[in-house]
């Protein structure tokens, strides 16, 4: 079974938190797919990660970018998995039927969105009822990820 974190924003925005996100991955010698709602929210957090700390890099692309089978970090809106990733990061809502072939998934939702938090409880039941292990991180005081289940 995979193990399936939800990660629920209440302070920063997705932009700020999936760099870190992506960057404790890569730290673990992962291999990461992110799946967001739309190619525009693709081209968004493309530009995101490039531009997040000038200090530091992480390695990424997108469809664009062609060599898909060799970017560490692949962004998507589509459920292939091109850059045989293990780690799944699913952002702004979007679903993937193939979570259990991932070592890892990723939930990250907004705190502020109703129906976003709304989604992410049906999605940890639909986890709980296939046998996934679960765990909940909420952003605490300065956006820091506190385990709360």
């Amino acid at each position: 079974m995979t193990d399936v974190r939800f990660y629920h924003l209440t302070v920063k925005r997705l932009e700020q938190a999936l760099p870190e996100i992506v960057a404790k991955a890569l730290e673990r010698k992962y291999r990461v797919l992110v799946k967001a709602g739309s190619r525009e929210r693709v081209e968004a957090l493309d530009t995101a990660l490039w531009t997040y700390d000038p200090a530091s890099f992480l390695p990424h692309g997108y469809v664009k970018d062609g060599t898909e089978a060799d970017q560490p970090v692949f962004l998507t809106d589509e459920d292939a998995n091109p850059n045989n990733a293990n780690v799944l990061i699913l952002t702004d809502g979007a679903a993937s039927d193939d979570v259990g072939r991932f070592t890892l998934a990723c939930e990250i939702f907004d705190g502020n969105d109703d129906a976003a938090v709304q989604a992410a409880r049906t999605r940890w039941k639909q986890y709980k009822e296939q046998g996934h292990t679960l765990a909940y991180y909420q952003q605490g005081d300065g956006g820091k990820w506190e385990q709360k289940a």
